[in-house]
């Protein structure tokens, strides 16, 4: 349980049916925000108010040295290479999925339960939650079919809204809780700050894709392809946006574009590495294999054509894709089935 609305319904309909629930709420950060509060401790306490509430145990888990070493390394390690991350993905396999699973069931627990907006079935497959907008699947992309069998997904049939009323209509504490947003060791804190706590900026110049020179950027860490705020060049070129579309990391210069629809910002195809999926391989390596796509969470499904080699991939794009962007993640659908996904290597 996070302390949120969507564990919370999830622990109260759960009891409903019959089961034994014990809420765990896991504190996987050790730091205060900007106000010096520490967010764990209110996430807590909540947790107490609403297990009180709906009349089940529960206990605090600290897996802020696991969370370190399985999820925090990597992301700083990804920004080192100019990439971007995704330590939400990571965070649900080597957390979520792993450490509080084995703990889960050292107590003895026949199954765990989150309040992700997915669904799963009896054979294991991962399967979107009723509530588009809201679905999940994006991220637990990396959870094998073995562990989901174990996992009860009790809003996965429920939208937001339905949620937020049965939390009202039974009272829960939470009912009225804002949704954590952003990645959740960093949150409401601006992003550039946290990250100069840990990784040392060094600025450089920005430029157009004529080789002219711009700006400057404060260190390629802080950007993202396709991003289009914070630049501080909206003086220069014929009046249109400035994007970035490329991090040339040899030479520590940004590289932007005008214009949204420059072809610099497209791509028709990329490179995957990392490739894991919940059941099996949906095809044999080097056989292509027409599926659907997320590059971004939220994003529509894009029309693809998939080519397999081991754990790298080919994935080419029925349509032009914009902003593609190493480090995050590509997940792969058949229908409402996520079949597992791997991470972005380089565009093309």
């Amino acid at each position: 349980m996070s302390g949120g609305v969507d564990s919370a319904v999830a622990a109260l309909l759960l009891k409903r049916q019959g089961y034994q629930v014990t809420g765990v709420f896991m504190k996987n950060w050790e730091e205060t925000n900007e106000n010096g509060i520490c967010t764990a401790e209110q996430d807590w306490r909540d947790v107490q108010s609403v297990c009180d509430c709906i009349g089940i145990p529960y206990y605090s888990v600290n897996f802020t040295k696991e969370y370190e070493q399985r999820v925090f390394s990597l992301f700083l390690d990804e920004y080192k290479k100019g990439r971007t991350p995704n330590p939400d993905v990571l965070c649900n396999r080597e957390i979520k999925f792993k450490a509080f699973f084995d703990y889960a069931f050292l107590l003895g627990a026949d199954k765990i339960a989150t309040g992700h907006f997915v669904n799963t079935d009896e054979e294991g497959h991962l399967l979107r939650g009723v509530d588009k907008n809201k679905d999940q699947s994006y991220f637990l992309y990396m959870v094998k079919a073995e562990k989901l069998k174990q996992t009860l997904f009790p809003v996965g049939d429920l939208t937001k809204r339905e949620v937020r009323k049965i939390a009202e209509e039974n009272k829960l504490p939470v009912s009225h809780k804002k949704d954590s947003t952003g990645i959740c060791f960093i949150g409401e804190r601006n992003f550039k700050n946290f990250l100069q706590g840990f990784l040392p900026a060094q600025k450089g110049e920005m430029v157009s894709t004529d080789g002219e020179t711009l700006g400057t950027h404060d260190g390629l860490m802080y950007y993202t392809l396709g991003q289009r705020k914070g630049l501080g060049i909206g003086g220069h070129g014929d009046g249109r946006p400035w994007f970035v579309v490329e991090k040339d990391l040899k030479n520590n210069r940004l590289i932007v574009a005008q214009g949204d629809d420059h072809e610099q910002l497209y791509s028709a195809s990329a490179l995957l590495e990392d490739m894991t999926w919940v059941k099996n391989a949906p095809a044999k390596d080097g056989e292509p294999i027409k599926l659907t796509a997320k590059f971004r969470y939220r994003q529509s499904d894009q029309g693809v054509t998939l080519i397999t080699q081991g754990t790298k991939a080919k994935v080419l794009f029925d349509a032009p894709q914009r902003a593609i962007t190493p480090g995050q993640s590509a997940v792969f659908y058949h229908g409402d089935i996520c079949l597992g996904g791997g991470i972005i290597q380089s565009k093309e």
